[in-house]
């Protein structure tokens, strides 16, 4: 049923994301499925780019794919199912976009409590919920 699961992670806050991780890991056993990691990258503002290195991008991408790769590691599946990608752009735009790429059954992804701000300007995992083309499974932290 879900043979094709997409996970996205905030590296800055990696424990949020273990209980997504390892309901994707059950899922992705039970139904001889793919997990990819996805962790997505804000724009540098343009105020900012003539702060920066001019490989200043590349820098958190590298660094990006490689955390991602630990993560992959520990998370216990088999490396012939799970793939990490690293994205630039607004968070749940770029959720969206992999999804349909990958041509995902199922987006599981972290949320916290909600909080009252999200009420008012919604939440990444709002948005996800309500435009994405799979099943979104919201695990609670």
């Amino acid at each position: 049923m879900f043979k094709s699961i997409l996970v996205p992670i905030d590296l800055a806050d990696t424990d949020l994301a273990k209980p997504a991780i390892a309901t994707a890991t059950t899922l992705s056993q039970n139904w001889s499925g793919s997990v990819r990691l996805l962790n997505v990258l804000p724009m540098t503002p343009v105020m900012l780019a003539e702060y920066v290195p001019a490989d200043f991008d590349e820098q958190q991408r590298q660094t990006s794919e490689e955390a991602l790769a630990i993560v992959a590691r520990e998370s216990g599946i088999d490396p012939a199912h799970i793939s990490t990608v690293v994205r630039q752009g607004g968070i749940y735009h770029e959720i969206l976009e992999e999804a349909a790429q990958m041509k995902a059954d199922l987006i599981v992804m972290t949320s916290h409590r909600p909080a009252m701000r999200t009420y008012f300007l919604g939440s990444n995992a709002g948005h996800v919920v309500r435009y994405a083309k799979c099943s979104v499974l919201v695990v609670r932290h």
